[in-house]
């Protein structure tokens, strides 16, 4: 059996020939029909997430997603949140690898570095709903959290909405003043602000950050508009989150992964409320959402392995269109299948 092997030239091939905004439209649209389709009970979803909790002078977590379509493969992704590792090591804060399986073997068909498909399919999901909640024609984003996963927040927002600004804060003032230009592709005006204004003014507000267990919130509850729509996305494992209690009770929640919200989302500050539609049931009757935008809205997003298995798809149908991919036989095969030492070649 060959594997399939995209490495880092691969996938800066696509960004360059396909472009970002193409790859970025590709994923919004595939993952809200992936996600329709898991509302409607075509589809099954994935477990909730597993790992291991990192502590003491270098803390982090390791988590392991699985999804199966069953059929058609597996993907397990295999995903490191070190929030050290820019200042240590020159690396980005989250470095992950995506495997595929063929779902009757087991065989490995396909492997792939997971850090930019993951920060583009986290962008994605929030444009699906942040388009579902958003009063139409918002125009000011606010992001609070200036690392990599604002710059694609960003991006997908702004594929999505007519933006005409975007205010941004981190408690790192390096990571505000760079993120101008890190973004700069988008031709969007970009002022650095506090967390409080950036609340007050926002038509939309992302929250994508790095605090640590117990150390929320990182916005006020108040003020803010009426029709803020929130997408909280840096809640991702126990003792995490983002936004005051008082916000969250005000405020209709949508949770993209529920077997995940009460573990690690916004949703663990709310241990007696029943959740509410998922993102996936909302995609199905996106009507449904009409009703909760001209008032406060959330999406509690834990990330979700079913969005990996379609973002991956997403990224494997382009490799294919450009003949990407180097094919290696990684999975030893026995001549005697019943004899372990009787390898091929």
């Amino acid at each position: 059996m060959q594997t399939r092997i995209l490495c880092q030239r691969d996938i800066k091939r696509i960004l360059s020939v396909v472009g970002r905004d193409v790859l970025m439209d590709r994923l919004i649209s595939e993952l809200h029909n992936a996600f329709a389709r898991l509302g409607r009970g075509e589809v099954g979803g994935p477990p909730p997430r597993t790992g291991f909790t990192r502590d003491g002078n270098v803390p982090g977590v390791i988590e392991f997603m699985p999804h199966r379509a069953a059929g058609a493969g597996v993907t397990m992704k295999t995903v490191s949140y070190s929030p050290r590792n820019p200042e240590r090591l020159h690396l980005p804060t989250i470095v992950g690898t995506l495997t595929r399986f063929d779902d009757d073997s087991g065989s490995l068909v396909a492997l792939a570095d997971a850090g930019a498909i993951t920060a583009m399919r986290t962008g994605a999901v929030a444009a699906i709903a942040t388009r579902l909640f958003a009063r139409p024609g918002s125009t000011t984003l606010a992001l609070v959290g200036a690392g990599a996963q604002a710059v694609t927040q960003a991006h997908a927002l702004s594929r999505i909405l007519p933006l005409e600004r975007i205010l941004v804060s981190d408690i790192k003032p390096e990571h505000a003043a760079s993120f101008a230009g890190r973004a700069g592709f988008l031709g969007l005006p970009v002022e650095v602000t506090d967390a409080a204004t950036a609340t007050a003014s926002a038509d939309v507000l992302c929250t994508v950050t790095s605090v640590p267990a117990g150390g929320g919130p990182v916005v006020p509850a108040a003020p803010r508009l009426q029709h803020l729509h929130i997408n909280a996305v840096g809640a991702d494992e126990p003792g995490k989150f983002e936004l005051p209690r008082a916000l969250l009770d005000e405020a209709f929640i949508c949770v993209d992964h529920p077997g995940q919200a009460r573990a690690e989302g916004e949703f663990q500050q709310l241990p007696d409320r029943e959740l509410g539609p998922s993102l996936a049931e909302l995609c199905a009757a996106p009507e449904t959402a009409v009703a909760y935008r001209e008032n406060l809205s959330v999406l509690d997003s834990t990330g979700s392995a079913f969005a990996d298995h379609i973002a991956f798809d997403v990224l494997l149908g382009f490799a294919d269109e450009l003949g990407l991919g180097q094919k290696m036989a990684i999975e030893s095969t026995p001549e005697d299948v019943l004899d372990p030492y009787s390898l091929q070649g």
